[in-house]
């Protein structure tokens, strides 16, 4: 498998879906659906937008994400 798999083009992908989730529109819904359709988006981005940040390492088989969740310094 690490022959074909590229660990940066998976951080990648999931960061291409942090951003697809950042402009999707609402649909036209309304009420209790429409708050969880935005709490849902608002999960979605965050998960990619972390797993879109990580570092990924691939060694004898283990893939290893590391995400800083550290605040950044001001």
């Amino acid at each position: 498998m690490s022959d074909t798999f590229d660990p940066q083009a998976l951080i990648e992908r999931f960061a291409e879906r942090a951003e697809a989730v950042r402009k999707r529109n609402l649909p036209a819904v309304g009420g209790e659906e429409r708050r969880l359709f935005i709490e849902q988006a608002e999960r979605d981005f965050m998960d990619y937008a972390m797993l879109g940040d990580a570092t990924a390492t691939l060694e004898d088989g283990i893939l290893t994400l590391r995400i800083d969740l550290r605040p950044a310094d001001s």
